[in-house]
């Protein structure tokens, strides 16, 4: 595997200092140290806080646009990859999840945030809509995986239903 860049580097101690500590304790300068990099590399990359959200903005669509892509050619197919990774991706050690939690930690600060979000979603909901005959049932659908990824990013127990998911499908019509 590559070596991230010093952009992604940079990107990545912006998440760990939002997921671990919340926006109150983004620095510019606190960001360098956990990447390890000088200030000036830094700013080479992101020459503000501003800067540093719009960059995780950007790989928080960036990433949901590929799992979409991906979900769009899994074999087990769409509706039944969208409620299962609503289960196995709220994992830490998942790229797109740390993105997600990092935005999250941010809701309310900044308009950018809460759109980017919900563009995200948007993408999932339209795309499981494309699979579903019956309107309700896909927004049924989307609630279901949206609740899963919720309860599974909180530690909940979510495997009796992704255990059950042929009933679930059968019972939804799908």
């Amino acid at each position: 595997m590559p070596k991230p860049s010093a952009r992604e580097t940079v990107l990545d101690a912006y998440q760990d200092i939002l997921i671990e500590h919340g926006p109150g304790s983004v620095t510019l300068d606190a960001v360098a140290a956990k990447a390890n990099v000088s200030k000036g590399g830094l700013l080479y990359h992101f020459n503000s806080k501003e800067a540093l959200l719009d960059g995780l903005l950007e790989r928080l669509r960036r990433l949901s646009l590929a799992d979409i892509e991906h979900a769009k050619t899994a074999p087990e197919g769409v509706v039944r990859y969208f409620l299962t990774s609503s289960v196995t991706d709220a994992s830490m050690d998942k790229p797109a999840h740390r993105a997600s939690m990092a935005a999250l930690r941010q809701v309310g600060s900044d308009p950018r945030v809460t759109e980017t979000i919900k563009e995200c979603a948007l993408l999932w909901r339209e795309m499981v809509a494309e699979h579903i005959d019956d309107p309700l049932t896909a927004e049924i659908v989307g609630a279901l995986g949206d609740g899963l990824y919720l309860r599974a990013t909180m530690g909940e127990e979510t495997a009796t239903l992704v255990d059950q998911l042929d009933e679930v499908l059968r019972r939804l019509g799908l």
